[in-house]
């Protein structure tokens, strides 16, 4: 058992000893450095540790939660006192307790811990080689900066149920935002990756250069009249529609009656063939783990089986007030309860190529950068801001700018037709998606 888990765990002792009836704790302990480069300089050079300890603690049906960032176990009698008085005043809540589908961590190895740290400067090296690659795009006037980073987190999760978890992850990253144009007809994009491991992200000249790119095609767009008619959805904004997804289906919105699918379990709401999928178990995954916030296992699930809701996002109180089992969806921090939330998501690649999959299309709209989040989750009535390219005979043609794009979610998820291209990079990740009958509103 490591020194952070003995920690815990002497923590959750103290917290039985002083009247709880049962007691779990969280100890996130995390470091990341970040290095920015913009107009050739380092702009700014940032290295952050932080540890933060959460202790939840239940009389009955009462349950209090006291944070600390201070691991000195020197405080840990004062941390005890102040969640036991918190709990016996509190109001009683029939649906609180741990997770009965706990079980000891297995012994999975997902692969989530690279060795290598960079060095601040071979950070800052690489973030000035994807602004160098900016700004060799022909038309690239300005740069909103490149950045690279690392991180390293450990979570520790014990419970006095028995449970006792400990997990290592770290993350690369690199990104890029360019500008080109002048004055008021200047337009700006971006490009970035991340991953579990330096060896697997991407080269910083190819996100710089794609960041350059992207500026440069965006440059004099118009604003279409307003119109009906088919939309596809660029990767990375089709990962939007599963987040829409993921709300409708938390436990959390379900129990209260607040989602617009709290009906549809069981039911058909894509069309025949589509499936989506969240696999916490994936080697490398940027979101993998194999026990969730309350030690439950975690498993790979299709929520989404040939076009048919086959589950919701549940942890324990969500899965009680449902009548249900938790599902392995339980995400915690170190302040607050845990809440149902999914790992690698990702919606499976269909078989037409993105060509294919707009080449009958005479006149549409081609999504690349979306904004606002105007979705109500009680109807599912969706209208977000938008911005993109024409397609005219089933081609990209000029870009646009300051539309909308309006619909029912219900409709939208039914019309959906995923293109071939999956890639697995985001951690939520969409092939291209077309869905026919959208409203755009423009000018």
């Amino acid at each position: 058992m490591t020194d952070s888990l003995n920690l815990v765990s002497d923590l959750i002792r103290q917290a039985r000893a002083a009247g709880a009836d049962a007691a779990d704790a969280v100890l996130v302990n995390g470091t990341s450095l970040s290095v920015a480069s913009r107009q050739g300089k380092i702009e700014h050079l940032e290295r952050s540790e932080g540890r933060d300890l959460g202790l939840r603690v239940f009389i009955g049906k009462r349950a209090a939660i006291v944070s600390s960032s201070s691991l000195d176990p020197a405080g840990f009698p004062d941390l005890v006192a102040r969640a036991v008085a918190m709990a016996k005043v509190v109001p009683e809540d029939k649906f609180a307790g741990f997770a009965e589908t706990w079980a000891p961590p297995d012994t999975a190895d997902l692969d989530m811990a690279d060795p290598f740290e960079p060095s601040p400067d071979s950070l800052a090296s690489r973030a000035a080689a994807a602004e160098e690659a900016a700004f060799a795009v022909h038309g690239v006037t300005n740069s909103e900066g490149a950045e690279a980073g690392y991180g390293r987190n450990e979570v520790v999760l014990v419970t006095s149920a028995g449970f006792a978890g400990r997990r290592v992850g770290t993350s690369h990253s690199i990104s890029a935002t360019a500008l080109a144009g002048t004055g008021t007809d200047m337009q700006r994009d971006y490009d970035h990756h991340s991953a579990v491991y330096f060896s697997d992200l991407d080269d910083p000249a190819k996100i710089g250069k794609s960041a350059g790119e992207r500026a440069i095609a965006r440059l004099n767009p118009t604003r279409p009249k307003t119109a009906k008619l088919p939309v596809i959805f660029d990767p990375r904004v089709a990962g939007s529609l599963l987040g829409h997804l993921m709300g409708a289906i938390n436990g959390a919105a379900v129990a209260r009656g607040t989602s617009f699918l709290k009906d549809k379990l069981g039911q058909r709401i894509f069309a025949a063939g589509i499936n989506v999928h969240d696999d916490p178990r994936r080697v490398r995954g940027l979101r993998s783990r194999t026990f969730d916030g309350e030690g439950t296992p975690t498993k790979a699930r299709a929520l989404i089986e040939d076009g048919i809701l086959t589950t919701w996002l549940l942890e324990s109180r969500s899965a009680r007030q449902l009548g249900m089992t938790p599902t392995g969806h339980a995400s915690r921090g170190t302040s607050g309860p845990p809440s149902a939330s999914p790992s690698n998501l990702y919606l499976a690649a269909g078989t037409l190529t993105p060509a294919e999959l707009m080449a009958d299309i005479k006149e549409g709209l081609y999504i690349t950068e979306m904004i606002g989040m105007g979705v109500n989750g009680v109807t599912g009535d969706y209208s977000r801001g938008a911005a993109g390219f024409m397609i005219r005979d089933g081609a990209l043609a000029e870009p646009v700018a300051e539309v909308t794009v309006a619909g029912n979610l219900l409709e939208v998820f039914a019309a959906m037709v995923p293109a071939s291209d999956l890639v697995l990079r985001r951690g939520t990740d969409s092939p291209t998606v077309r869905v026919d009958g959208l409203t755009m509103a423009g000018g």
